[in-house]
């Protein structure tokens, strides 16, 4: 059990409190207001050598009003034993569509493909993936995987352990079906990896060989992109597949959408109930992960279960009254919920940031645009003197750490990113914020003055005139976009907010040639095995330039040739000090000519705890390194192996 002091008053008067709420998640009472969340970020497939979508939940996943009504425990499942039943919020806002892991719009929380870590408590991937350390841990597989000298092979093995529900080992032949029908059928694993990845090739029953795409020159396109497809891709059974093609004729668009009631599965957990009040897995006692060579033991939870609320301020409402255990969604201030009210909530960090911050929303700026493309000493200073403590502050209550904590760079605050690039050498790169005096002396040392004394610069004789702008309703990205016009003011550059409706602001950024909004919020990649990578990848690469309907990256249409390069030569480099040498002098480029810069770090999954009936929730100060992301995605599931009653 976690030992946190100022919590344990908290824990012990919640006591009696526990043993009465409702088993089966009961509706919630009027809930509070909460700070809402941004909508979904979408990602697209790739084009040449961009970075995969993410298939990933949005941050706080807004509920629709018309799709869900308040929780009320239906005599299915009323009867859940508390102390058997693990709950979670956050993640489920509508009624399953399907139980289909090569389908398409499942709106099941317990299937989310992504690379910072699917969520594998029933389909699983080959590795589990620790985004604090970049690690992958064996998961399917058995041991490590294997390149061979050039990178356009990788060999995995399959754990003989492995099985289905239906009691058939997991084969090669699954790994390479799965493969081969989301080619065919263009799922989101298709579209996203097929260009990178030519096949996949059972060697024998237990083990596989993926062959990579390869330029004419016979070096692989992107051998990072591989080790994304080992922690994210769901591995399905190939007979089970057969049998659906068969039963929708072969039809692609029917395949997608079968409802999947008879999938076999190979997780611990398999769906127990689900209507558009919950949705409820139970443990399959039979599973194949207490075997020695995995778990070695059962999870702890019989079920794992997930009540459908009406929106996030109900939702929240649950959590704070232990309805809840596991929580993945924004709490505006949840330092409150324990230094103040008094209630058992636990957050990975004690102190702020709380959680760990993976993504980093971020302005572009428009090359679109004369005095944009052609003044990075404009560009730099309009980041210089940015408030980005302001923007933690309000936009995320503090829930991430400053830019004096983790200095800017390429990287996500990770330990395992912040290893790969020498801090010293681009220090005197590296910016704050609130430097007002630094930015206006680098506008004036590059000619951009105020000449006819109106209080803002000029530059060919006009003045300079920008907006900032991000979707209406965003009310946290409102607010970041409101700081930065404040910063322009400051160093005399007119900087006006706009805020267009998501339907039109989504043309932004994926509109390669317009030039009506010059300063703009988008987020790129969070976490992956090809991360950094696919970050620094996302903000320079110029093969995104000129594309239209781009989702992936360099929204702003930035051109550094140098930068191309080493972006082009990362993905095939072995050699360790190879590596932390170019994503340096990637970095020192980035930090130079400033074509975006991150506004904050912010989690990719929130993860709060309420320790009324559970504890030993993974904590930073445990010693174990279980990520926190919720005890069901990647690495983090061993955290259900792990869990203790509180009585």
């Amino acid at each position: 059990m976690k030992q946190r002091t100022k919590k344990l008053i908290a824990l012990l008067a919640v006591a009696a409190m526990s043993v009465s709420i409702l088993a089966g998640c009961g509706g919630a009472a009027a809930p509070a207001a909460t700070t809402a969340e941004p909508a979904a970020e979408a990602e697209a497939a790739p084009a040449e050598e961009a970075a995969p979508a993410e298939e990933a939940a949005p941050a706080e996943e807004a509920a629709p009003a018309e799709e869900a009504a308040p929780a009320e425990a239906s005599g299915d499942v009323t009867d859940l034993p508390r102390n058997e039943t693990l709950y979670f919020g956050g993640l489920q806002w509508g009624t399953v569509n399907s139980w289909n892991p090569i389908g398409a719009n499942q709106n099941c929380w317990a299937l989310a493909s992504q690379t910072f870590g699917s969520r594998s408590c029933m389909f699983e991937t080959l590795y589990m993936y620790d985004f604090l350390t970049g690690n992958l841990y064996p998961f399917l597989a058995d041991g490590d995987y294997v390149w061979n000298d050039d990178m356009t092979e990788l060999t995995v093995k399959i754990k003989d352990a492995a099985k289905w529900s239906d009691g058939k080992p997991v084969t090669a032949n699954d790994v390479v079906r799965t493969f081969d029908i989301s080619v065919e059928i263009a799922n989101g694993t298709g579209t996203t990896y097929g260009a990178y990845i030519d096949s996949i090739e059972a060697v024998d029953d237990k083990t596989v060989v993926f062959h990579l795409a390869t330029n004419e020159d016979g070096v692989p396109k992107n051998p990072l992109l591989a080790l994304d497809y080992l922690v994210a891709v769901y591995v399905a059974q190939a007979d089970w597949i057969d049998a659906v093609v068969e039963r929708n004729g072969g039809d692609s668009v029917a395949i997608l959408n079968d409802k999947a009631e008879d999938v076999p599965y190979s997780g611990a957990y398999g769906p127990y109930y689900d209507d558009d009040q919950k949705v409820v897995l139970v443990r399959n006692d039979n599973y194949w992960g207490q075997d020695a060579s995995m778990f070695g033991s059962l999870a702890v939870p019989k079920y794992l279960a997930h009540a459908i609320y009406a929106d996030n301020a109900a939702s929240e409402t649950a959590f704070k009254a232990g309805q809840i255990d596991v929580n993945q969604q924004f709490v505006a201030n949840i330092q409150n919920l324990w230094l103040e009210d008094g209630l058992p909530i636990s957050t990975f960090y004690d102190d702020e940031p709380y959680g760990v911050c993976l993504t980093m929303p971020t302005a572009w700026y428009n090359m679109n645009i004369p005095v944009l493309k052609e003044n990075p000493a404009l560009r730099k200073a309009i980041a210089m003197a940015v408030d980005y403590p302001s923007i933690i502050a309000s936009a995320m209550t503090n829930q991430s750490p400053s830019f004096e904590d983790v200095p800017r760079s390429l990287m996500n605050p990770t330990e395992g990113e912040q290893a790969l690039y020498d801090h010293d050498a681009v220090a005197d790169l590296q910016w704050v914020g609130n430097d007002i005096e630094g930015a206006k002396a680098l506008l004036d040392e590059a000619g951009i003055v105020d000449s006819d004394g109106d209080g803002y610069r000029e530059w060919n004789g006009e003045k300079i005139s920008l907006n900032a702008c991000c979707p209406n309703g965003w009310s946290d990205w409102q607010a970041a976009m409101e700081i930065v016009a404040a910063a322009g003011e400051k160093i005399g550059v007119e900087i006006t907010t706009l805020y267009p409706e998501w339907s039109i602001y989504q043309t932004v950024f994926t509109n390669p040639d317009q030039t009506e909004y010059q300063i703009f919020m988008y987020s790129p990649a969070s976490a992956a095995p090809s991360s950094p990578w696919a970050r620094a990848n996302a903000f320079m690469n110029k093969d995104f330039v000129g594309v239209q309907n781009n989702w992936s990256g360099n929204f702003g249409q930035y051109v550094n040739e140098e930068a191309d390069a080493i972006l082009k030569a990362i993905p095939t480099m072995q050699d360790e000090q190879e590596i932390k040498d170019a994503y340096t002098e990637l970095t020192k480029i980035y930090l130079t000519e400033v074509p975006s810069f991150s506004l904050m770090y912010r989690p990719a999954a929130f993860d709060a705890v309420n320790e009324s009936v559970w504890t030993n929730f993974p904590s930073a100060a445990d010693g174990r390194g279980i990520t926190p992301n919720n005890c069901i995605s990647g690495y983090a599931i061993k955290a259900l192996y792990e869990l203790e009653l509180v009585e």
